[in-house]
């Protein structure tokens, strides 16, 4: 089977390129543009911001690429489109213009899979307060968000997590009715 990697877009303020919606075509353009090859994108979902309360909704969405960066590479790109698209970085999960989180890149458990499972099993009081200074992969917190499972079911259900040996599906069957029913699709983009 061929290994992509997957990307999860999501914002919720406009940026200088337009509405969340303008942006997150923007940024699949500008990814294209530097080489990162779209295979399958998602449709886009609407979101609740997390933590409740904390801004607008979100716009979500997934796309896999094919796997042709190292994970370093690709996730420069990825910083490089969210800084063209007015993102800052001034609280975790705050409300931003774009953010582009590297999923998966071809299965990579990076930088060791201890470092992962560290990362992982964080308690979510902590999660607020630190956050890596390395790119961990795959992202730690996949199994616990329904949007991106979601749109990740889209297109790929049978994507399995390099490190818990679940797939998408599984995963997202894991998560309570309420979460998965807060994901819905947009209409049109």
């Amino acid at each position: 089977m061929k290994q992509f990697s997957v990307l999860a877009f999501g914002g919720n303020e406009p940026s200088s390129i337009g509405s969340v919606n303008e942006t997150l075509t923007f940024a699949l353009k500008s990814l294209a543009e530097r080489g990162v090859i779209i295979h399958k994108e998602s449709s886009r979902y609407v979101t609740p911001a997390f933590p409740a309360g904390s801004g607008p909704d979100f716009i979500n969405m997934v796309a896999l690429t094919d796997s042709l960066f190292k994970p370093s590479e690709l996730l420069k790109i990825l910083h490089d489109v969210e800084e063209i698209c007015g993102r800052t970085r001034l609280r975790r999960w705050g409300a931003r213009t774009l953010d582009i989180d590297l999923i998966d890149c071809a299965g990579s458990v990076l930088p060791s899979e201890e470092v992962y499972l560290r990362w992982h099993r964080l308690p979510l009081e902590s999660q607020t307060k630190e956050t890596p200074n390395e790119l961990i992969l795959p992202h730690p917190r996949t199994q616990d968000r329904a949007f991106v499972l979601v749109p990740l079911c889209e297109v790929f259900p049978d994507w399995k997590h390099p490190v818990l040996g679940l797939t998408a599906e599984e995963m997202l069957s894991r998560l309570p009715e309420s979460e998965k029913n807060q994901v819905l699709r947009v209409e049109e983009h």
